[in-house]
């Protein structure tokens, strides 16, 4: 006989679940321009390289801490920062999302789905472009 804890936690495991991959399936719907359900690489630069444009105000070509709005921490930030600025090139910025794309592709075909962009990794990837 099932309880009603485990009845409970199910629920609440289903409830908490969701919202995460609700987020990764709208951010495929968001972002598949050629609509095959999956990303690939160039959606994701596109994707990338605009919202990169709307969090440079100054137009000075590059993303700052303040810029960045909690995107990386300091640690990746460093890491992504080849030149040791405290800033990232849209370059700079492309290579970071090439990797954690690279990253969440744990099967090597290119694209992510739902799925991957669920995982860890993933969701890395998605706060570099939201």
């Amino acid at each position: 006989m099932i309880s009603r804890r485990s009845i409970a936690l199910a629920l609440t495991g289903l409830l908490l679940a969701d919202p995460a991959w609700s987020t990764s399936a709208s951010a495929v719907k968001m972002f598949d321009s050629d609509n095959d359900g999956t990303l690939d690489f160039a959606e994701v630069k596109k994707a990338a390289a605009a919202l990169f444009a709307k969090l440079d105000p100054d137009h000075d070509g590059t993303l700052d801490v303040r810029e960045l709005r909690g995107r990386l921490t300091a640690k990746e930030l460093a890491a992504a920062d080849p030149d040791h600025d405290g800033t990232l090139t849209l370059d700079e910025y492309l290579a970071l999302v090439e990797q954690r794309f690279n990253a969440a592709d744990p099967d090597h075909d290119g694209t992510l789905d739902a799925k991957e962009l669920n995982s860890r990794a993933g969701r890395a990837l998605l706060r570099l472009l939201r």
